[in-house]
């Protein structure tokens, strides 16, 4: 992982380091913002996410484009939204065992989440 970086994770209200992950990209509450400079924490802050009607699918691409993301950690995304990110130049990284936003936080500061693959996509 990049020592610095702007990584989103989909998140449930009311977002925040101590909360749980959004298991799914386009439907989450939030997104918890974890702004990240020489491998530490500099600052965390929340964006609302997209209405779903707002640019469909990829309405939430654009906030986080918008935001200056450049790396996201999610547990669930569909196709068209994961091409969105890639065509973004978000790099975007795939877990679902790290159930809090401090967990993938910390696997992403020490290099402990991959790239997300084409079979990881959800298909509904």
């Amino acid at each position: 992982m990049s020592a610095d970086a702007v990584l989103a994770i989909p998140t449930n209200l009311p977002g925040g380091l101590d909360v749980q992950r959004s298991g799914h990209f386009g439907r989450c509450d939030c997104f918890t913002i974890v702004e990240i400079a020489g491998g530490a924490i500099a600052d965390v802050h929340t964006i609302e996410n997209a209405a779903h009607v707002d640019g469909g699918c990829l309405g939430p691409v654009q906030l986080l484009v918008e935001n200056g993301v450049t790396a996201i950690i999610v547990s669930g995304i569909g196709g068209r939204p994961l091409q969105g990110l890639r065509s973004a130049g978000i790099a975007t990284y795939f877990d679902n065992s790290l159930p809090l936003v401090s967990e993938a936080v910390e696997a992403f500061r020490v290099g402990g989440v991959m790239p997300i693959g084409d079979t990881d996509v959800c298909h509904g």
